[in-house]
């Protein structure tokens, strides 16, 4: 993967990942504080029930304690007071009592406990009251709860009982008022807030028994009063608050946090019962949508955080790369011979420094490489002047005893002169010779003309040199070399001196011979690559060691006794005038391959007459 992509991609997940972390992070906080909103509302809500129930239960009480002090109910107990009284007369004194003041449950209950007049149920009169047991504490203390019976039902009312001071047998006034959908409409509800009460009248859960002042006969929340039975059934189980989200539908924002609160009262025995649980609702919609707004807008961030990172990437790969790029490629143009490179970065950053210390880097390797090349140059001269001076140690030293044995024939041997003349004249003319082969030899090698750059096909050049040794390689009275050529047609023309080619290939290809005099297989192979081409030259000779593979390019370096140790430094300069590179491979009895490596410069061959 390029940098610049790694860096768009690093920029992306980095704003991808911070996006989502402060979404998580806005909805977790927002998540919470709504939790937090929720109790407090709650807790408020049932602070406002507790207040209203209070103040209804004050109005309640001081209602009843109206009624115990009337001049009617007063008079009423005085004449029950005699003996024996009829209670027949006040059938309808509860009723008339409970519109008076406003109440919707009154009884009138005789000291015995038997009940004088009811205005909730009137067919009551002269039944015992089943909450008898408990007047005479209730008498005492404020409102409370109570299930009372009616002729159709049941119904949960707040109650308070006051006695009348009259005569020894006081008369009990119990009076209250229903918590029904009038009760749950007078609270204060803050926005998105509801309160339901369901009556516990059995040990089933009951729908009837769900009181909703809210509710419209087509509401789904009507419809579904069952989705409420598991906290109701636990608040029966647990005898405590619970609170559950109850799901009306798929759409999360139908949702609802419900919070039940058990509401006790007395039963005959005056032993703690569950009688209503009322049931605080709170919507969910606002959390819900503004969670799908973070999450809309931590999507519409998220994708422009991702344009601007593909923007800021591009740009700060564009600040970055473009620099190290220049670096690359002046890298490649030092790597590739070109010392003069430079990289031009502005500014005073760390991409500025380094192009300034590669700069400065190549001047010294310039520098460095000229004082190398004058030393190489030097120690070439010096070579030069060894070799040269060896190999023409050689002749001489034949021709200053020709010489010698000449002036001595002269002078002692006047009679055998001329015998030793012809004799020393044969001697100094081959020496003599030799001598111009070798200065020819090493005049041939400082000659090395320039390439003459043209169209060259490589193969049909590889296949000249064959053809020039073919016979060479099949002449009676040697062992036969068999050549094999494996040529790869896709290798097209190249820009070459064809003649300074066929040179460096018809040396390689007499050395290989050379090598082999046993016989053997010669094997020339062309390849086309990504960028180059390669040129291998295999025999199947003696092979050399590694110690000899590192010095066999080295100028008048030899290993074969009529050697100059100039073919192969002359192919490997006609290789480095084409820009390539040689190098060799060889094992000890296996053979020796040459590789030339040659730049793919394609040009167009000339058009035809």
């Amino acid at each position: 993967m390029r940098f610049r992509r790694k860096l768009l991609a690093v920029f992306a997940l980095t704003v991808f990942l911070s996006v989502a972390a402060v979404a998580w992070l806005v909805s977790e906080v927002t998540r919470r504080a709504f939790g937090h909103s929720d109790e407090e509302r709650t807790a408020a809500l049932v602070t406002e029930f507790r207040r209203e129930f209070n103040r209804q239960g004050e109005d309640v009480t001081r209602r009843v304690e109206t009624i115990a002090g009337s001049e009617a109910v007063n008079r009423m107990a005085m004449v029950l007071n005699r003996t024996p009284a009829e209670s027949s007369p006040y059938f309808e004194s509860a009723k008339i009592a409970a519109e008076n003041n406003r109440l919707d449950l009154l009884e009138f209950v005789e000291s015995d406990g038997t009940i004088i007049s009811s205005a909730q149920w009137p067919a009551k009169f002269g039944y015992p009251d089943e909450a008898f047991v408990g007047f005479s504490r209730a008498e005492e203390q404020g409102a409370f709860l109570k299930q009372e019976s009616l002729q159709d039902g049941s119904v949960l009312g707040l109650f308070a009982v006051r006695p009348t001071r009259v005569g020894e047998r006081p008369v009990y006034v119990m009076g209250g008022r229903r918590l029904d959908k009038n009760f749950l409409a007078q609270l204060d509800l803050p926005a998105g807030m509801r309160a339901l009460l369901y009556q516990n009248r059995g040990d089933h859960f009951s729908s009837e028994a769900l009181i909703d002042p809210s509710a419209v006969s087509d509401d789904i929340r009507v419809r579904a009063p069952e989705k409420l039975e598991p906290v109701i059934d636990a608040v029966r189980r647990y005898g405590q608050e619970m609170t559950a989200v109850v799901a009306w539908s798929e759409d999360q924002a139908e949702h609802e946090v419900f919070h039940a609160i058990p509401l006790m009262g007395a039963d005959a025995e005056n032993h703690p019962a569950l009688l209503a649980i009322l049931l605080i609702g709170n919507s969910r919609r606002p959390y819900v949508e503004l969670k799908r707004h973070i999450r809309s807008a931590a999507l519409l961030m998220g994708g422009v955080g991702i344009v601007l990172a593909i923007l800021l990437s591009s740009w700060a790969a564009a600040r970055v790369t473009r620099p190290v790029e220049q670096l690359a490629h002046a890298a490649r143009e030092v790597a590739g011979g070109n010392w003069n490179a430079r990289v031009e970065v502005p500014g005073r950053d760390e991409l500025a420094q380094l192009a300034e210390s590669f700069n400065r880097m190549t001047a010294e390797l310039l520098g460095q490489k000229e004082r190398l090349v004058q030393a190489e140059r030097v120690a070439a001269w010096r070579e030069l002047a060894r070799r040269l001076a060896h190999e023409l140690k050689n002749p001489l030293f034949p021709l200053q005893l020709t010489v010698e044995n000449l002036v001595r024939a002269r002078e002692h041997s006047p009679e055998q002169f001329e015998e030793v003349f012809r004799e020393s004249s044969r001697t100094l003319l081959a020496e003599i010779s030799n001598l111009k082969q070798i200065v020819s030899r090493f005049s041939e090698f400082s000659k090395m003309p320039p390439p003459q750059w043209q169209a060259v096909r490589l193969n049909e050049v590889i296949r000249g040199v064959v053809q020039l040794f073919q016979a060479q390689m099949e002449a009676p009275g040697r062992a036969r070399i068999a050549c094999s050529l494996q040529l790869d047609e896709s290798v097209g023309p190249i820009a070459a001196d064809a003649e300074l080619l066929h040179r460096a290939i018809s040396n390689l290809v007499l050395n290989a011979i050379e090598a082999m005099p046993e016989g053997g297989r010669l094997t020339l192979r062309t390849l086309a690559e990504d960028g180059k081409i390669l040129i291998e030259v295999a025999d199947t000779g003696a092979g050399m060691p590694a110690e000899e593979c590192e010095r066999v390019f080295t100028p008048y370096y030899t290993s074969r006794k009529n050697g100059t140790g100039l073919g192969l430094a002359i192919v490997q300069s006609v290789v480095s005038d084409h820009g390539g590179r040689v190098g060799v491979q060889s094992t000890v009895g296996a053979g020796t391959t040459f590789v030339i490596e040659l730049p793919r410069n394609m040009v167009a061959l000339p058009t035809a007459g």
